[in-house]
Parts: structure tokens; sequence; C-alpha cells
């Protein structure tokens, strides 16, 4: 067997995109086991950028298999869009394989996800309006819509002809907006149905099959550990289980098949929407990160909140996902500050912990526990090789791995392909 998972290890946004590219180059098969279109993924090859959302990264990779798992949600009209843009811009598509278990996005989960955020008022998630949520509420309610529905015309009507009712009641008197139509959902969604039927089939098998011929199969995921529903900052998350576990539930493939997980770490934190955020930094700090990193949601455009590197965090996701190794993201961003800080644990009514807190309560109220280090004051973009790496950010790293228990794999200083320092060869 020879499977990799990639997963997030902070807030989302650690650019696992481009590491799953780049390791995409030596695997047969990529798989996304959850999430959905609310994240989003940017590849950078040749200066040219491809904006992915549901699509495997994978894609970009002639004969390379891509597989949506069943934990993903998907929404018909994205992922038709996505591979209509692939396609303009000569990208064979004919690799891709959609779980006929994977549930659907629909107009009434957009509805109800924008209502039900704007109803919270001051409690408001920050969500993305994309239905994620609501979506993943059906399916555990037993009344979603499954992309084995979608693709038969009887079961589709019959089954939203059953839930729509039920959804509107709910739109119409709760939140006071015009009810969805049945006959224009039935119609759109026809559509979709129409041109996503060859890309259905079972996954579980196929996936299976490829993983005991001995081929290379990579897994990633959307968001990342801080996120998870149950080991994220709760109710601050997303709906589904980004860490590694959420791979066998997302794809059929047992715990036992998965050889190795590597985890992403951008070089500082970011995270989007609300929720506790220790080593935010709401000053000049904050804005250099953001300015430097560019740090604007894929998707929504929104401004990211930024901040120092929560090791303390990196070394929870390490517990949570076994992680082997890590990988670390956009260390040129930190290129030009003359001095660098890292959180290493926190604080909390003046005693160290040593757990993550459950309470966000506790969590908005820690006090981070931070080394300084000596900015390197050096252009890293061009350098391919670790040891070339200024004296401070190797040591910098090197520290990155003591407080986090992970051995570093790669290095990325810069969006490109080629802008990746190997450390550790043959993950695979």
């Amino acid at each position: 067997m020879s499977t990799l998972v990639i997963t997030g290890t902070q807030w989302g946004d650690e650019g696992k995109c481009k590491i799953v590219d780049y390791l995409a180059q030596q695997a047969d098969t990529v798989v996304r086991f959850q999430g959905g279109s609310n994240a989003g993924h940017t590849v950078t090859v040749n200066n040219e950028e491809y904006k992915l959302r549901l699509l495997p990264s994978g894609i970009l990779y002639k004969g390379t298999k891509c597989i949506i798992g069943n934990g993903v949600v998907v929404d018909p009209q994205c992922i038709l869009e996505e591979m209509d843009a692939m396609t303009a811009r000569g990208i064979d598509i004919s690799g891709i394989r959609i779980s006929n278990r994977a549930h659907v996005v629909m107009p009434y989960h957009k509805i109800i996800d924008e209502l039900s955020d704007e109803a919270r008022a001051f409690h408001k998630i920050g969500t993305t309006k994309r239905g994620i949520g609501p979506c993943y509420m059906d399916r555990d309610d037993r009344i979603g819509i499954r992309m084995c529905d979608l693709i038969d015309d009887y079961e589709f009507e019959r089954r939203v002809w059953q839930i729509l009712p039920q959804k509107n009641e709910m739109i119409m008197r709760i939140y006071r907006h015009e009810p969805v139509s049945f006959s224009a959902i039935v119609a759109e969604y026809k559509g979709y149905a129409e041109r996503l039927r060859p890309y259905v089939c079972d996954t579980i098998p196929l996936l299976n099959d490829e993983i005991d011929a001995g081929h290379k199969v990579l897994f990633e995921g959307a968001q990342a550990t801080m996120l998870d529903i149950d080991y994220g900052t709760y109710p601050y998350v997303t709906a589904s289980h980004p860490v590694s576990g959420g791979v066998s539930v997302g794809t059929g493939v047992a715990p036992k098949k998965i050889d190795k997980v590597i985890g992403v770490v951008k070089a500082y934190c970011t995270r989007v929407g609300e929720g506790p955020f220790p080593t935010e930094q709401l000053n000049e700090i904050g804005e250099k990160l953001r300015n430097n990193g560019h740090e604007y949601g894929t998707v929504t455009g929104r401004p990211r909140r930024t901040g120092w590197l929560d090791a303390y965090v990196v070394k929870y996701a390490g517990l949570i996902s076994g992680i082997d190794y890590m990988a670390v993201t956009r260390l040129d961003i930190l290129d030009d500050f003359d001095e660098i800080k890292m959180c290493v644990g926190y604080k909390f009514n003046g005693q160290m912990l040593n757990e993550m807190p459950a309470s966000l309560k506790v969590l908005a109220a820690v006090e981070p526990v931070y080394e300084t280090f000596d900015g390197w004051k050096t252009d890293t973009s061009k350098i391919r090789n670790y040891d070339d790496l200024p004296e401070n950010a190797k040591k910098y790293l090197q520290r990155m791995a003591e407080v986090t228990n992970i051995e570093l794999a790669i290095v990325s200083v810069g969006p490109n392909r080629d802008q990746t320092i190997v450390i550790k060869e043959n993950l695979f």
C-alpha cells in the first residue's frame, strides 16, 4: 500500500492545495474526502493560477484519477463550473469520479444557511453561505438527497416533493422569505444530472482496488483541525471532519490502509470567521502579515484574521491526526520581519495548560506563551535546498518541529510548484 493523507493543522488556508499539487506529481489517484464548495484552494503553475473549490488538486495532472468521496457535499452548479473552466484551459477532466453516496447541496440549503446566520445577530458563525452546514444537517437528519438520487429522475422528483414542503415552511414562517419553487428546482437540477451522470459511480470499490493494486493514493481535505466539528473551536467550525480520521468515513477506506499523514502548517496563523484566535495580532503586525501574504479568502474575498504561529495548536493537530511529517508553507512571507514570534503554549489564570481548552470562554482568555526569534531579512523565494536557508530561518523551523514533535518534511517558499524545498524524500 502507498497512501498519504494531507490535513490542515490550523484554521484552514494553510496552503494545503499547493502541497497536494506538488505531491500529486507522484500520485495515481487524488481523493477529496470532506467539505464542500465553501473552501477555496489556489494552485500556481508557471505563474498561472488555478482556483479550485470541489475538484481534487490532482486535476492538473493528465491521467490522474480525481475522486470526490461520499464525505463531500456536492454543489452541482459549482462543480460543473469548475469542470467547464478546466476544459476551457485545456485540462483533461475524464478522470473525475463522484461518489454516488455524496450528498447534494440544494437551493434551500443556501437560503437557510444565509438566513439562519443572519438571525444569530451577535452570535454569527460567519459561514460562507454556500449551504454546506444545512446540507450536512439534512444528511444527519436522514432527509438528504444523494448523487444516486440526483441522477435518477423519478427518485429525485419524489425526494424533492417529500422534502420541499418542510423546507419552505421553515423559510417562510421562521425567516419570512419567499418559498422555493418545486418546478424550478427540478428543471435546474435535471440539467445538472444529465451532465454529471457519466462521472457518478460507487467510488468505494474503485478506491480500494487502487490501494490493493499498490497504486499511490493521495487524500486531501478542506478546512483544518481547528475547524473540525468535534475538535475545533466549536461552534465556530465547519460541519465535517477535516482531521485524518475523516478519511475513512469520507471515502470508505479502512484506517489500516492509511500509511502516512502530512500536516500542513502555515508559518504564521490566519483564520476566517468568528471565534477565539489566541495569537491574533490586531495591530500593524497583523496588517503586515495580511498584506505580505495577500490574506483574503479564495471563495469569499473576506480579509483573513492574522497572527503569529501557534505551535501549540499544531501540536494538538498532530495528536488528533497522528501526523507523521509537517509541510511548512509561506515561509517567504516572513522574510522581511525584524523579529518573529511563536506561541509554544498557553497560560490560564497564571498556570500552564497541558491541553487544548474545549471551552471557548477559556480559550478566549488564555495568555499565549511566546518565544521570539530574530528575523532573517533575506529573500527565501529562490532557495531550493534546506541547507541554503538563512540560519535564523532554520532555527525557527527546527524549533517548530521540536515544540510540535512533528518531523519537518517540506518547506514552501512561494506559490509555484518549483518554490518547494524537499527535506524528506519518498513520502509515498
